[in-house]
């Protein structure tokens, strides 16, 4: 009986150290100071390139767990924003080297959450224009776990060996953060990884479980510019003119045909006209339209195919239409907006998913459906995919919410959304435990 007691006590005693050592253990430690964090990220968000205060936050956490931390990264095309990219390497005899990013920036949004932290920040946007910034989707939450998983490998430091370079980085949102971190130097400065890893909050997955893709699991970005130019003048004498607004629409109908008609189903395909302008009055026939697409493909080829069968519609039809040649439309695809698709490494993918099943549960990790959304964390793993990569999901809304609007068949609020709010606990937990168990798999004694 005494000898019982005494191997009862062992037990428990020991599954009380390990319990300390373990990713579960020191995300709950550290929750309630991450929650402040969060909170005052979600108060004072800024637009992408304009990171300066979350970045010194960044700055200050990542120095204050042992980290040697460089700031002000990072070189965009445009020469008047500043590089507010922030790099904390931890160094731990020789090993591989594995990057762990999280992004910073926020978005021109109007929070309607009716929570008491609520943005009601206000910024000047790179147009000069003043607008309501939130984040409304979750970089907040990003950032909390990230701080948590620095915390939690430094305290981990028995468990592995090599270089961690965590990342901290701007302007996701506009497409071209990662980038410019990359024409800074990133890989030359502070090495190559072995292997990158990124996480992304999800509006549709429950709180404490993980949601991951095999292969592509988000799109091909680009930003279409297309001015319709025709022969404009008074609403009543319209065949004296060529009109534009007629030219644009039949296109916008035009456009869709490209994945209905040219393209395989299976190779998924999105044409969004987010934008049009023209004219100025009820009676006046304008000289030209603008259009805003957005354009998300998968493969390299098809994403080439579709940019092309935009643009060879769109003069088609300007030119039945009678428009002459100095007149065709025109269209720009703009380089400093793309996002190229992210890929996960399958490989790595399956080696994760076993990781996350034994800290999380079987039931907690889900195969989850690509997205035709975008994310320059692809940008990490080069256009190669040469660095295994993945860019998993972590749930940020209640079960029964979810259970709830599924029953009263309504729509969650989605990412991007006025009315996007995770659940900061439980979401930032499973954000550290996913990436801490993750970068200790990978780095392992």
């Amino acid at each position: 009986m005494f000898r019982a007691s005494i191997l009862s006590l062992s037990i428990l005693i020991s599954r009380s150290v390990c319990g300390q050592q373990a990713p579960q253990s020191l995300a709950d430690a550290e929750l309630p100071s991450l929650l402040a964090i969060y909170k005052d990220i979600h108060i004072h968000p800024e637009l992408s390139g304009h990171e300066e205060r979350t970045a010194a936050l960044i700055v200050k956490e990542l120095r204050a767990a042992g980290c040697q931390v460089t700031d002000h990264l990072g070189k965009y095309e445009n020469p008047k924003l500043k590089g507010y990219g922030v790099v904390g390497v931890m160094k731990n005899g020789d090993g591989p080297i594995v990057l762990v990013r999280t992004d910073m920036d926020a978005l021109p949004v109007e929070e309607q959450t009716g929570l008491p932290y609520a943005s009601k920040a206000m910024a000047n946007n790179d147009e000069g224009k003043e607008v309501h910034v939130m984040h409304a989707c979750g970089h907040d939450a990003h950032i909390a776990a990230f701080i948590g998983t620095v915390r939690a490998l430094a305290k981990l430091k028995d468990q592995w060996h090599g270089t961690i370079v965590f990342v901290a980085q701007p302007a996701e949102e506009t497409g071209n953060g990662a980038r410019a971190l990359l024409k800074d130097g990133l890989y030359d400065r502070f090495g190559k990884p072995n292997f990158a890893l990124g996480f992304h909050d999800k509006a549709d997955l429950e709180t404490g479980r993980i949601g991951v893709t095999e292969g592509y699991t988000s799109a091909n970005v680009d930003s279409v510019d297309v001015t319709v130019r025709g022969v404009g003048g008074h609403g009543g004498y319209a065949y004296k003119t060529k009109d534009p607004i007629v030219f644009a629409a039949e296109m916008i109908n035009n456009w869709q045909t490209i994945a209905s008609r040219e393209n395989n189903p299976l190779d998924p395909i999105v044409v969004t006209v987010g934008s049009i302008h023209g004219g100025t009055k009820h009676n006046i026939i304008p000289d030209e339209v603008k259009m805003q697409l957005t354009v998300r493909t998968y493969k390299a080829e098809t994403r080439e195919r579709v940019l092309a069968a935009i643009e060879r519609i769109a003069k088609g039809i300007a030119a039945a239409g009678g428009v002459p040649p100095d007149r065709a439309p025109i269209i720009s695809v703009s380089k400093n907006q793309f996002a190229p698709a992210t890929y996960n490494n399958p490989e790595l993918t399956t080696r994760l998913v076993a990781v996350w099943k034994k800290s999380l549960g079987n039931d907690n990790v889900k195969i989850v459906d690509p997205t035709m959304g975008g994310e320059d964390f692809s940008e990490y793993s080069l256009p190669d995919h040469s660095i295994p990569a993945v860019n998993f999901h972590f749930g940020a809304v209640e079960p029964a919410k979810i259970a709830e609007y599924r029953q009263e068949g309504k729509e969650l609020p989605t990412l991007h959304s006025s009315k996007f709010a995770p659940v900061p606990e439980p979401t930032i937990r499973v954000g550290i435990i996913g990436m801490t168990s993750a970068v200790l798999d990978l780095m392992k004694k």
